[in-house]
């Protein structure tokens, strides 16, 4: 691939951050490390890096789940058939990652921005899900531990239901 090639790319990934208004670190000239707010993921970080062929997009999604494997893995692969441009992966330990590849020739700026918007939706709108799936009982335990020790429950709000299904009571916010 030609080095114009990659120099559009990185042109490309520069401007979409710029006119987004993204928070974005530079650990070399082909790379960038955006952050993305989200909902219910607080905060997606998003490795793009600009290759001889590729751009690469590249976010931590969460650590391996802590039970039901087969039915978190089974679900995430299911979730790749719907997705643009990238996909759920995993690493050696059985951490999960939304990764893409896209060939130089094609990014623009646009582009790059609906990437950018495609991994934070598949991040932000299936953590909570995932969690549920691979992390029930550390949920349900976390829950127990604040509510008995009367901390904030704002953040495990989401997870309410757990706690419900799981003891069969109602439980206190």
């Amino acid at each position: 691939m030609s080095t114009g090639a990659r120099a559009d790319a990185v042109q490309a990934v520069e401007t979409a951050v710029e006119e987004a208004g993204l928070e974005v670190e530079r650990p070399d000239p082909e790379s960038f490390v955006v952050a993305l707010p989200g909902q219910r993921k607080l905060n997606t970080m998003v490795w793009l890096s600009v290759g001889e062929h590729s751009l690469l997009v590249k976010t931590f999604f969460c650590r391996h789940p802590d039970e039901n494997e087969g039915g978190f893995y089974r679900w995430l692969l299911q979730k790749n058939d719907g997705m643009y441009g990238m996909a759920f992966s995993t690493d050696e330990v059985g951490d999960v990652y939304i990764v893409g590849r896209l060939p130089l020739p094609g990014i623009t700026p646009e582009e790059v921005d609906r990437l950018l918007g495609c991994v934070l939706t598949y991040s932000d709108e299936n953590f909570n899900a995932a969690l549920e799936r691979g992390f029930a009982s550390s949920i349900r335990k976390e829950w127990e531990w604040r509510h008995r020790r009367g901390y904030s429950m704002r953040n495990l709000q989401a997870f309410r239901h757990l706690v419900e299904e799981g003891d069969g009571s109602t439980a206190d916010a």
